[in-house]
């Protein structure tokens, strides 16, 4: 049976990866970093060249003949209201990552820009629009290709929901069989190395929370207590579904995350920050053709894109099948154009305001205020956000918001990926059994623990970006399926004749 195969030989992957980092976390946070640092270098033209292409394929779609083509019949209607599909897109794809980021990020860039001076006006400027193009269009282009890919298969056409269904017919005779199961299997991989990157980083962050609220010590033992904890509350949450638990985390964080950006706007710099957001925006659009493509090879700073812009991209990449394979599941009903204009444009706008919100008024600190944020970054990124609410009025209130945000966006994010995994290893069952949530939450909580003992934020990051490698070849067979499919679709003209 395809769905057992799937099973076994991803779990005969992750499990030893789980048992060397917990058994040896040194090597094998050696081995990760090494990995995929020479991926990234080596292929830094490809990683690029690909994601990029994927914000021109969503334009194409959804201007296109293709946009009012329904995830679904023709006359389905969305499960969710778009409120509530808008709030569920952040918590599962990146909500806790803007945490975690969106004060460090830009600062970071503003003290080091690449290729130019830090510390100075071009710099903020710099910082701001780089932030953006690793957390705008880019990222969302390749969520919402996954997710589109998946949910027309599933509910147009008729599919079972997983990362082989597109590949249906596309390679035939005896080969096709193990094609199909070794795609579900990437697919598989990729989920679990991006999801235990992603949540270690969140427990390393709630522990400078916690460090800086409560000063509790910043021990492996604390980072570990908190993932079990996390560990707990997503087993809890994943077992009352996407319908209940999952909407309800979704629609409290997303309430608590804009009256947080609400009352940083309103107490700190306001003019600044919707000068800086407006500038971004300009800047960010006006260039978005030239850093689509821009790796600086002639200033030798490949590595330095490798560090930071290849790996976000990967790291979408690492995430699609989770997020594709969830955003699918909530997304039926919706036309191609409403999606693409809902997962993509909607949430590239949010991030833009979010970043001038926390890293505008961070720069602003720097610049023209007491300074020292910029110090306080580079000495522990985890701190960023806590720190910035020091020079804040209510800053231990903030703080303890923020704890509470970033625990239930990771709460969110495991649960969606928990789901995911279940429903991709019991043949796309789209209410799994829980004894599968069991084994692959368990085991995301493994590798999530092996991460956590290399203390490293850059090893989390590579853990991310993992499992995207060799999934990408899968991903652009995915994309040659469904323009195949799409190609049998009445659309524009095609469907005026037909009426008349």
């Amino acid at each position: 049976m395809k769905s057992n195969a799937v099973f076994l030989i991803a779990l005969a992957i992750c499990v030893p990866v789980g048992l060397w980092g917990l058994f040896a976390p040194d090597t094998m946070a050696g081995s990760v970093l090494g990995f995929t640092t020479w991926f990234m270098v080596g292929a830094s033209w490809w990683w690029l060249a690909l994601c990029s292409a994927f914000v021109i394929f969503a334009a194409v779609l959804a201007l296109g003949p293709w946009g009012s083509i329904r995830l679904g019949a023709d006359d389905d209607r969305p499960d969710f209201s778009t409120a509530s599909w808008i709030a569920m897109l952040f918590a599962g794809g990146m909500g806790a990552g803007l945490l975690f980021w969106g004060v460090a990020e830009p600062v970071t860039h503003f003290a080091a820009p690449p290729g130019l001076e830090g510390g100075t006006p071009e710099a903020a400027r710099v910082a701001m629009v780089i932030t953006n193009l690793h957390w705008g269009l880019h990222a969302w282009s390749i969520y919402g290709i996954c997710a589109l890919i998946i949910a027309y298969f599933t509910f147009r056409r008729g599919g079972k929901p997983l990362i082989s269904t597109p590949l249906v017919g596309l390679i035939g005779g005896r080969a096709e069989r193990g094609v199909l199961v070794g795609a579900d299997v990437l697919g598989v991989v990729a989920v679990v190395f991006g999801l235990a990157g992603s949540l270690a980083m969140g427990a390393l962050q709630v522990r400078s929370g916690l460090a800086s609220v409560l000063d509790v010590p910043e021990t492996i033992g604390v980072a570990l207590a908190i993932l079990a904890v996390l560990y707990a509350a997503y087993m809890i949450s994943t077992r009352t579904g996407v319908e209940k638990g999952m909407k309800l985390l979704s629609n409290i964080n997303m309430v608590l995350a804009l009256a947080m950006m609400l009352f940083i706007m309103l107490v700190g710099p306001t003019a600044f920050i919707f000068e800086s957001a407006v500038d971004t925006l300009g800047a960010y659009v006006s260039q978005i053709v030239t850093l689509s493509f821009r790796l600086f090879p002639y200033e030798g700073l490949t590595e330095w894109s490798a560090s930071w812009t290849l790996t976000y991209l990967i790291w979408w990449l690492a995430w699609g099948p989770f997020v594709g394979v969830f955003i699918a599941r909530i997304s039926k009903g919706r036309t191609i154009r409403e999606f693409c204009a809902g997962v993509i444009l909607v949430p590239t706008l949010f991030s833009i305001l979010w970043f001038a919100v926390f890293g505008g008024a961070g720069i602003y600190v720097e610049l023209f205020g007491p300074g020292g944020l910029s110090a306080l970054v580079a000495d522990n990124v985890s701190e960023a956000l806590f720190a910035f609410f020091g020079y804040f009025p209510l800053a231990g209130l903030l703080s303890v918001a923020a704890l509470a945000l970033i625990f239930i966006f990771l709460v969110t994010s495991a649960d969606s990926g928990t789901f995911v995994l279940s429903m991709m290893t019991t043949d796309g069952r789209l209410e799994p059994p829980a004894t599968a949530k069991i084994v692959w939450g368990g085991l995301v909580a493994v590798i999530t623990a092996a991460t956590l003992l290399s203390t490293s934020v850059e090893v989390a990051r590579a853990m991310a970006t993992l499992g995207a490698i060799p999934f990408s070849a899968v991903l652009m067979l995915q994309v040659v399926g469904f323009l195949r499919a799409l190609a049998s679709e009445p659309t524009g003209r095609a469907k005026a004749d037909q009426v008349t």
